[in-house]
C-alpha cells in the first residue's frame, strides 16, 4: 500500500511539473512585439537617407515607404514605414502631396500595419486592438514618437484606429469612419459640422449656439467644371441656328472646340483639356460660434485667401494604342506601311490589277474607297482649287527635306491621301492613277493647273514629282500662249481685205511684226540683260523685218542685215578687238529648264566622258549658240575672242596688268586710248579643233527674239507625263511621305498657340529629326524591310508625341487668352510630365499616373478663371440637387474639405499635475477633418489625452 501511495504521489508531481508555466520563455504575442521592435529600431537607426538608399518605394513626390513582413497566430501582416525626405512644417495642411493619413490626422511620419488579405484591413475589433497595442508597446520600448494605424471594418469606408505616443505624459489616439450615403441634413452645412465637433469636448447639455468654443477653422473647397454637351445635343442646337431661332448660350455646345485649327480641315480633334479644378483656399480664422459658420457659408469663393487651378487631362495623350491614335501621325505610320509594300510591284497598276497574282491577298486585306470619293477629292484638288490660299514661294521650314510646298498640287494629293483607305496602298494606287489622268487632261486641254505656279525656275530643293509638276505647268502656260498666238495671226488674216498694193504691203508687214513676235512674249518671260542697270540706255526693241531701229549702229559697209544692231541690251565697257567700237552685251534667251533627275543624267554624261570642253560645249551646244547669235547680232563686228572675253573671261590672258602687276579683268578695260586691247586665249580655247569655235563659225547673227526657243514646251510636257505615268511605286511612296510629313508638320506649325517657347523649340526639333530621318528616302536607293523603314516609324511616333502636345498648346491657348502666364505655366508642367511617357505603356510603378500639378491664381487671373466655370445648361441643372453653400457662378463645390482644431494650455490643467517643458505652450488636444459631398461624409478625429 505504502508503495502505491507513493506512485501515486510521483504522477501528481509530474503532472504539476508538464502543466507548469514558465514566465522566463517569451509568448507569441511578445515575440511578435519583439519583431516589430527590432524592425523599428533598425529603420529608426538607418533614417530617411539610408532607407532611400536601399529599398523605399515612392509613394508621392519627396514622400515613401518601406516595408516589412511579419507573421503571428498563423497570420501574415505588412508593416509600412511611411516617411518623407524633407521636413516642411505645418505650413502644408492642404499640400496636394500629402498622404491620406496624413491629411485626415496632421502626423508627418507614421506606422501603418496590415493583415496581408484580400480586404487589406482587419475584420475583427479583438484583433485590431491587439494589432494596434502591439505597436503601441513596441514603439514606446524604442522611445519613438511615431503615431501607428490600423485599417479596420471594409476597405470602402476607408476607416483607421491609431495611436500615437507624445512623450511621458500625453497620448494621442485616432479614428476615422465614412458614411456612405444618406448623410444628415444637418451636416451638410457648416454650422451643423461645426457643432459636431464641439460636442466631442463639451457637455451634451449645452447649448452649442449660445456658447463661444474657440475653434481653429480653415476651409478647402474643390469646384470642377462641367463637361461638353454630348454631341447629339450639340446636333440640335446646330439645328436650332440652321432655323434662325437663337437661344443664347455658349458657342463652345455647338461647334468643335478646334474648328478654327489649321488641322480643322483633315480631322477633329479630342480637346486634351476637358475641364478644370479650381481649389479655394481659406486661412486658418478662430471661429467662436456656429453664427459665424453659418456666414461663411454664403461668402463667395472670391472672398478665399488663394485659388489653385488644376487641368483635367484627357486619358488618351498617354495611350498610344491603335484605336486611340487619331490625327496626321496616325496615317502618316500607314502610309509606312504602304511605303513597306511598294516594293511588291513594278508599276502602280498592278495594285489594282485584275491580273495580278497577289491582287486577291490586297483585295481582301485593304479596301479603296467607293468612285464618289475619288471624285470628290479630284474635285477639290483640280476644280476647287481657289479655296486654298494662293501659291506662296517664301521661306519654308522644311527646305532641307526635300518635298513639296504645303500649298501645292502635290502636298495638297499626299494630305487627301492619308485620309483614303486607312492609306492603304491599293486605295493610293487607285487616286495616283486617276490624279495622273487629270494632270493629262489639263495638258491636253492647256488648263491651268492648280496649285503650281507656272512661272520662276525650278526649285531643286524640293522634291522630283513636284519639280515635273512646275515644269509641266510652265509648259501648260507656253503651250497656251502659243496657240493664242497662232489663232491670233490667223483670225488677222482671215479678216484681212484686199486693198491696193501699197496697202497690201502695208498689212503684210504688220502680220509679219505680229506672227513674229519676240522672245519674250513668246516665252512669257522677258530675256534679262546681263549688264547693269546704267547701262540701259542703250537699249533697243528691233523687229524680225530688221527696219532699222532709232538708234541702231550701222557699221561702214552698210550692210543691210549683217551690219545692223539688234538685240543690245546695252554697252558693257569693253571694246570690240578688230573695231573701234564699243561691245554690246546682248538680250539672251533664259536657259531650258530641267529638273534633278535632268541634271543628274548630264552630271552622269560628263562623268562617263571626263571632264572634256569639247563635251561640255557640246551638251550646252544649244545655249552656246544662242548666246553666240544673239552676241553677233548685237555686235556685228565681233570675233569669236570678243565673244570669249564677254561670255568666259576666265579663257582671256590679257597683257594688260593693273598697279598691283596682276592681270587687268577684261569686263573692266582702260580707256579708249588703250585700243585695240591686248591679250590672247587660253590654251585650251586656242586648241586645234575646238568646238567652242566651231559653233562660232556656224552659228547665223540672230537676236534672242528671233531665235527658236532653247525648250519645246510640247515635247518636254510629253516627256513629263511619261515620268509620272511609269513611276515606280517605291518612288512614289518615297515622295509621298517626305512630302507628307512636310506638309503634315507645316500645316501644324500655322496653329496659333500664343508662342510658348517650349512649344515652339518642339517644332523645332522635329523639323530637324525629320530631315534626319527621311534623308535615306531622298537617296532612291530603299528596299523593303530595312531599318530605314522601321526609323521612318519611329518618326512618327515623335511626330505623334509633338502633335498631342500641340494640341494641349492650342487648347490653353484658347482657354487662357487673358492670361498668357497661367497657360505657360500649365503648358511647361504637361511638356514635363507627358513628353516622357508618350509611346509608353508607363513610366515606372512610382511615376504618377495622372497629371497632378497645379497652378496658383492671381488676383488679377480670377476673373479669367471664373469665366471658364459657366453656369449650368437647363440639361446639367436638373440632374443635382444643390446642398452646399459657396456656390460659384452657380457650381457648388464638388468637394469640401474642413479642419477643426481646438488647443489648450495644458500647464497646470486637467491633463496632469506635472507638465514636460516641451508641452508649457498650446497643444492641439482635439483635431478633426471632414471631407464630403452631398452624398458621403468622412470624419477623422484625434484626441490627445493624459494616460
Amino acid at each position: 500500500m505504502a508503495s502505491s501511495s507513493k506512485m501515486e504521489t510521483d504522477e501528481t508531481q509530474e503532472e504539476e511539473v508538464e502543466h507548469f508555466d514558465d514566465f522566463t520563455l517569451a509568448s507569441p504575442w511578445e515575440k511578435f512585439i519583439s519583431d516589430i521592435e527590432a524592425v523599428c529600431r533598425q529603420w529608426i537607426a538607418n533614417g530617411p537617407k539610408n532607407l532611400l538608399k536601399k529599398d523605399a518605394r515612392e509613394v508621392s513626390e519627396e514622400f515613401y515607404k518601406v516595408k516589412y513582413e511579419l507573421k503571428f497566430a498563423l497570420k501574415s501582416y505588412c508593416m509600412e514605414y511611411y516617411f518623407g525626405s524633407k521636413n516642411d512644417g505645418n505650413d502644408m495642411v492642404w499640400d496636394s502631396r500629402l498622404h491620406d493619413l496624413q491629411l485626415c490626422f496632421g502626423v508627418k511620419d507614421f506606422l501603418v500595419i496590415a493583415p496581408q488579405s484580400a480586404s487589406g484591413v482587419v475584420l475583427d475589433a479583438p484583433e485590431a486592438s491587439k494589432l494596434l497595442s502591439a505597436v503601441a508597446i513596441a514603439l514606446s520600448n524604442c522611445s519613438s514618437l511615431w503615431p501607428a494605424f490600423v485599417p479596420v471594418h471594409v476597405p470602402v469606408r476607408r476607416a483607421y484606429i491609431g495611436i500615437q505616443n507624445m512623450g511621458t505624459v500625453f497620448t494621442r489616439r485616432f479614428e476615422a469612419d465614412l458614411i456612405g450615403s444618406q448623410v444628415p441634413v444637418k451636416l451638410m452645412h457648416l454650422e451643423g459640422l461645426y457643432e459636431l465637433f464641439v460636442s466631442k469636448f463639451a457637455y451634451s447639455t449645452l447649448d452649442f449656439a449660445m456658447h463661444l468654443f474657440k475653434v481653429h477653422f480653415t476651409m478647402k473647397l474643390t469646384y470642377r467644371s462641367l463637361p461638353h454637351e454630348d454631341d447629339d445635343v450639340q446636333g440640335a442646337d446646330a439645328d436650332v441656328i440652321e432655323s434662325g431661332d437663337d437661344l443664347g448660350g455658349d458657342m463652345h455646345n455647338r461647334t468643335q472646340w478646334d474648328d478654327d485649327c489649321p488641322w480643322s480641315e483633315w480631322y477633329t480633334a479630342e480637346d486634351p483639356v476637358k475641364g478644370f479644378e479650381l481649389v479655394a483656399l481659406w486661412s486658418e480664422k478662430v471661429v467662436e460660434s456656429s453664427m459665424e459658420m453659418a456666414e461663411l457659408e454664403n461668402s463667395s469663393p472670391h472672398e478665399a485667401e488663394k485659388w489653385i487651378l488644376s487641368p483635367n487631362m484627357s486619358s488618351t495623350l498617354t495611350d498610344s494604342s491603335e484605336g486611340n491614335r487619331v490625327g496626321f501621325a496616325s496615317q502618316l505610320c500607314l502610309l509606312v506601311d504602304a511605303l513597306n509594300m511598294s516594293f511588291e510591284a513594278q508599276f502602280m497598276e498592278d495594285f489594282v490589277s485584275v491580273e495580278n497574282p497577289g491582287s486577291d491577298h490586297l483585295k481582301s486585306s485593304m479596301v479603296i474607297p467607293p468612285p464618289t470619293v475619288i471624285d470628290r477629292v479630284l474635285k477639290e484638288l483640280f476644280h476647287d482649287g481657289a479655296r486654298f490660299r494662293s501659291f506662296a514661294s517664301g521661306e519654308r521650314k522644311t527646305s532641307r527635306i526635300k518635298a513639296a510646298p504645303l500649298e501645292s498640287l502635290f502636298a495638297q494629293f499626299c494630305l487627301h491621301s492619308l485620309w483614303l483607305g486607312n492609306c492603304n496602298i491599293r486605295a493610293i494606287s487607285v487616286i495616283w492613277i486617276e490624279f495622273v489622268r487629270e494632270v493629262r487632261w489639263c495638258w491636253e486641254q492647256s488648263q491651268t493647273l492648280p496649285l503650281t505656279p507656272a512661272f520662276g525656275s525650278i526649285d531643286l530643293s524640293t522634291c522630283v514629282i513636284y519639280q515635273k509638276l512646275h515644269m509641266l505647268a510652265i509648259c501648260i502656260e507656253r503651250k497656251r500662249q502659243l496657240n493664242e498666238e497662232f489663232q491670233d495671226c490667223v483670225g488677222s488674216m482671215d479678216h484681212s481685205s484686199p486693198r491696193t498694193e501699197e496697202d497690201g504691203l502695208d498689212e503684210g508687214s504688220e502680220d509679219s511684226c505680229i506672227m513674229q513676235t519676240p522672245a519674250e512674249n513668246l516665252d512669257g518671260k522677258r530675256d534679262s540683260p546681263a549688264i547693269p542697270d546704267d547701262l540701259q540706255d542703250s537699249e533697243q526693241s528691233v523687229s524680225r523685218l530688221g527696219a532699222r531701229p532709232e538708234h541702231a549702229t550701222v557699221s561702214a559697209d552698210l550692210k543691210p542685215l549683217d551690219c545692223i544692231r539688234r538685240g543690245s541690251a546695252g554697252v558693257t565697257g569693253m571694246m570690240l578687238l578688230n573695231s573701234y567700237q564699243s561691245m554690246h552685251a546682248p538680250f539672251t534667251q533664259e536657259p531650258p529648264l530641267m529638273t534633278e533627275d535632268m541634271h543628274e543624267e548630264r552630271l552622269q554624261a560628263v562623268e562617263a566622258f571626263g571632264d572634256s570642253l569639247n563635251f561640255s560645249a557640246l551638251l550646252e551646244r544649244e545655249i552656246l549658240t544662242s548666246d553666240m547669235s544673239a552676241f553677233k547680232a548685237a555686235n556685228p563686228d565681233a570675233v569669236f575672242e570678243d565673244f570669249i572675253r564677254w561670255h568666259s573671261p576666265g579663257d582671256w590672258e590679257s597683257d594688260i596688268t593693273n598697279e598691283s602687276g596682276s592681270p587687268n579683268n577684261p569686263t573692266t578695260e582702260g580707256p579708249k586710248d588703250d585700243w585695240p586691247p591686248r591679250g590672247r586665249l587660253s590654251k585650251r580655247m586656242s586648241e586645234s579643233g575646238n568646238l567652242w569655235r566651231k559653233i562660232w563659225n556656224d552659228a547665223p547673227a540672230l537676236p534672242a527674239s528671233e531665235q527658236k526657243p532653247l525648250m519645246d514646251p510640247i515635247r518636254e510636257g510629253e516627256k513629263i507625263l511619261h515620268y509620272l505615268e511609269t513611276l515606280r511605286p517605291h518612288q512614289l511612296l518615297e515622295q509621298m511621305i517626305c512630302t507628307a510629313f512636310s506638309a503634315a508638320a507645316d500645316t501644324l506649325a500655322q496653329t496659333n498657340y500664343g508662342g510658348l517657347k517650349q512649344m515652339t523649340t518642339k517644332l523645332d526639333q522635329l523639323y530637324l529629326t525629320m530631315t534626319s530621318a527621311l534623308r535615306p528616302l531622298q537617296a532612291n536607293r530603299l528596299s523593303a524591310h530595312t531599318d530605314t523603314i522601321e526609323d521612318i516609324r519611329r518618326l512618327s511616333g515623335v511626330f505623334e508625341h509633338v502633335e498631342k502636345l500641340l494640341t494641349i498648346a492650342a487648347s490653353l491657348h484658347r482657354k487662357f487668352l487673358q492670361a498668357p502666364r497661367l497657360s505657360e505655366a500649365i503648358f511647361r508642367d504637361c511638356c514635363n510630365f507627358y513628353f516622357p511617357r508618350m509611346g509608353t505603356s508607363s513610366s515606372g510603378d512610382n511615376a504618377p499616373k495622372e497629371f497632378e500639378k497645379q497652378q496658383v491664381v492671381t488676383m488679377n487671373e480670377r476673373p479669367v478663371v471664373s469665366n471658364m466655370f459657366t453656369p449650368p445648361t437647363a440639361n446639367q441643372s436638373w440632374r443635382k440637387v444643390l446642398s452646399l453653400g459657396n456656390l460659384l457662378n452657380g457650381h457648388e463645390p464638388v468637394l469640401r474639405e474642413i479642419i477643426f482644431s481646438k488647443r489648450d494650455k495644458v500647464s497646470g490643467n486637467h491633463y496632469a499635475a506635472r507638465t514636460p517643458s516641451a508641452y508649457q505652450d498650446e497643444l492641439e488636444t482635439y483635431r478633426m477633418y471632414i471631407c464630403g459631398t452631398s452624398n458621403d461624409l468622412r470624419v477623422a478625429l484625434s484626441v490627445v489625452s493624459c494616460d
